[in-house]
């Protein structure tokens, strides 16, 4: 039975995992993209200036290492399915699974490298969350990914937007981190005071 709960608590996980990254996407999709495509249409098709995926990437990976890089995958591939217009989505297919790879693995790669120089910033080796550790782990992923995205996409992308697209990928990266971390303490603030409440009624 225990098992039974363990497999089935982990599979709602990533769930969880994977529809938390499609509704960011989404937002970002219906939010960001139509205002930034007004003003840089042609660095909207690659790169976004606040890209919420990227909090659930790094939080995603934060509680459960890498563990939690098949429901990013699966939650990235379904939301470009949804939101992204066929015809982009024809033009970059060919491109589209490496790309999905290096958001997903720039995370991983970005805890990984800092646990190897001896700052393990992953879920559980503090009795609080590091608010900074995880800032710090997502500027270091939004900087892999920005890089690995611009090599992903280094044929299609116009040579003199190369520089524009890799500096908005790290920006929209890191804003859309911030964004979710804000979000997560609003929740967090939520249930705490929400136990407060219920401990006093109790009284």
């Amino acid at each position: 039975m225990r098992h039974l709960l363990t497999v089935f608590s982990g599979g709602l996980s990533h769930a969880i995992i994977a529809a938390a990254y499609i509704v960011c996407h989404g937002l970002t999709a219906m939010v960001v993209t139509p205002v930034q495509n007004m003003f840089l249409p042609e660095i909207t098709i690659f790169a976004s200036l606040a890209y919420l995926p990227h909090g659930v990437r790094v939080l995603a990976i934060w509680l459960f290492g890498w563990r939690a890089c098949l429901s990013l995958a699966v939650g990235t591939l379904v939301a470009d399915a949804m939101f992204t217009s066929a015809n982009i989505r024809e033009m970059l297919e060919p491109l589209l699974l490496k790309s999905v790879a290096v958001g997903v693995l720039s995370s991983l790669a970005a805890f990984e490298l800092l646990r190897l120089s001896g700052r393990n910033f992953y879920s559980g080796q503090a009795r609080r969350m590091s608010w900074a550790g995880v800032l710090t782990v997502g500027a270091l992923a939004s900087l892999l990914n920005s890089l690995g995205q611009s090599m992903v996409f280094s044929g299609v992308i116009f040579p003199d937007d190369q520089l524009t697209v890799l500096t908005v990928y790290a920006v929209g990266d890191m804003i859309g981190l911030m964004l979710c971390m804000f979000g997560l303490m609003l929740i967090f603030r939520w249930m705490r005071l929400r136990q407060e409440t219920l401990r006093h009624r109790n009284r």
